[in-house]
């Protein structure tokens, strides 16, 4: 009974661990679609469904030794999980189509879905007592199910990348297996096979793990366009996500654009003007909130403008903070006599500091059809942040080209203007004083570079072009946002806006 007591416990610790990273690899190839999730737990389910009704056949004998065999057999063959994630990068890469992916993973979680049942039945004898044995083995199931979802989501993944994590559960999955047939097996020719076998598995899987999993989050994030030899010059992960990025400096966060370090108007690569165009919406922000770091460039715009005294940066990911000291023009970020970073989730922090009030809270998050995104757009959270704001605050957030998003803060501001996809909100009317822009632009100065350099054609032409794009089309009246989102349903926490209809 104790062997099958750890047998299950073991059992629920891998396959909870690898349905982890396989959502690793889903969420970031569809950028952190909502339906990844909702898919890829389905084929799990699916998978350890089918596992438990294969197994019957082999319980129908009604004898101990062969389940118990065919234990060891489907425990060493669950390794195969190991070959999930290279496999949905070969995907990737050529058809792009990443729910092909879904029956090699219903088939390695039936793999480990068969085990169970085979457990019970070798383990449990059909007596009186067999509905309590066979609940022992459901609670052991169930902690190690937890026990892998709480050790592999929030402290191996904080430790090692997703390469080494899968190879030690597929080697983790192959010792089990040897061990238990050391347990059940009578020492000799066959047991000595058997073992043989495991080992040189698991020194496969050793000597493979370098070429199946290199460059896998290129391919991953390139797909069709990805080349032999590209990589990218940094990957952080951890238990929050995945950041890499590109050689040219873009900024990929879960799969997707995530801005990049420049702070130039004159190379505006990342639509840095919104940030600049910030000093046109409000006169003196002398407290400012900011949720979400990423590269850390709309940071440095908003911790440099001369009116601001003080930045709060709330950022989830650690990660982001590794990569800072790499770029010159956001190096000096942490270290920033006006900045505080805290790293925590950003709705969860305004809850925690109800004495805080600020000028202006900004919120350059992602788009608005990710996952959980809701959280950040929702009534809900409007109104948390409106209750933080000081009078005549300002609420800078990216709508990312949600309608519904709009529609969500003309219902709960009475004034609000679109600046290219953010929009600026507020309980005073708000007005873009172009006068103050240019002023604050030509006197302008981030990580030690002038902005605009006083006589300089080239300069001043630029912040013409600038003014004439905010005035084309760039800035949306109340009105127009009122007009435009008319007839939407705003964002609730409870409908969870774009994230299942884009």
């Amino acid at each position: 009974m104790k062997l099958a007591l750890a047998l299950s416990f073991l059992c629920g610790f891998v396959a909870l661990s690898h349905e982890i990273l396989w959502y690793r690899v889903c969420s970031y190839t569809t950028a952190g679609a909502a339906e990844s999730f909702a898919l890829m737990l389905a084929a799990y389910l699916l998978g350890i469904s089918l596992g438990a009704l294969a197994a019957r056949r082999l319980c129908r004998d009604g004898e101990g030794g062969v389940p118990m065999r065919a234990v060891c057999t489907l425990l060493a063959a669950s390794a195969l999980a190991f070959f999930v994630p290279p496999v949905a990068a070969a995907l990737a890469v050529r058809v792009e189509l990443w729910q092909l992916t879904l029956p090699l993973v219903a088939a390695a979680a039936g793999l480990l879905g068969a085990v169970f049942p085979l457990v019970s039945h070798a383990a449990v004898p059909p007596d009186a007592r067999s509905g309590r044995q066979v609940s022992f083995l459901y609670l052991a199931n169930i902690l190690g199910s937890t026990a892998g979802s709480l050790i592999t989501g929030f402290w191996l993944l904080d430790w090692w990348p997703l390469s080494k994590v899968a190879l030690a559960l597929a080697l983790a999955s192959l010792a089990i297996a040897g061990l238990a047939a050391m347990l059940r097996e009578r020492p000799g020719p066959g047991l000595a096979a058997q073992l043989a076998a495991f080992g040189a598995a698991a020194a496969i899987l050793v000597a493979l793990t370098p070429i199946l999993y290199g460059a896998l989050y290129e391919k991953l994030q390139l797909k069709s366009g990805y080349r032999p030899g590209y990589a990218f010059s940094a990957i952080v992960e951890n238990r929050s996500g995945v950041i890499a990025v590109s050689p040219e400096g873009t900024v990929y966060g879960g799969g997707i654009w995530d801005g990049g370090f420049n702070v130039s108007l004159r190379n505006d690569s990342n639509g840095i003007a919104r940030a600049y165009a910030f000093a046109g919406l409000h006169p003196r922000p002398r407290e400012v909130l900011m949720i979400g770091l990423s590269s850390g460039s709309w940071a440095a715009v908003i911790a440099d403008h001369p009116a601001v005294e003080k930045v709060t940066i709330v950022e989830i990911n650690p990660g982001y903070l590794k990569l800072l000291p790499r770029h010159s023009a956001v190096a000096g970020i942490p270290g920033h006599p006006k900045v505080s970073i805290e790293i925590d989730d950003g709705r969860r922090w305004l809850l925690r500091h109800r004495e805080r009030r600020f000028d202006a809270i900004i919120s350059n998050t992602t788009h608005h059809w990710r996952a959980n995104i809701s959280n950040l757009l929702s009534v809900e959270f409007l109104q948390l942040v409106r209750s933080r704001l000081k009078p005549g605050g300002v609420l800078y957030f990216n709508a990312t080209g949600s309608t519904r998003a709009e529609r969500t803060a003309v219902e709960i501001f009475p004034h609000t203007l679109g600046v290219a996809n953010l929009i600026a909100c507020s309980d005073e009317r708000l007005e873009f004083d172009f006068g103050r822009w240019r002023r604050s632009l030509e006197n302008y100065v981030v990580a030690g570079e002038r902005m605009i350099r006083p006589g300089s054609a080239e300069d001043r032409r630029l912040l013409d072009a600038l003014e004439a794009r905010l005035r084309a089309g760039e800035l949306a009246t109340d009105q127009d946002l009122r007009a435009r989102s008319a007839g939407l349903v705003p964002i609730t926490d409870d409908n969870m806006g774009t994230e299942w209809t884009r």
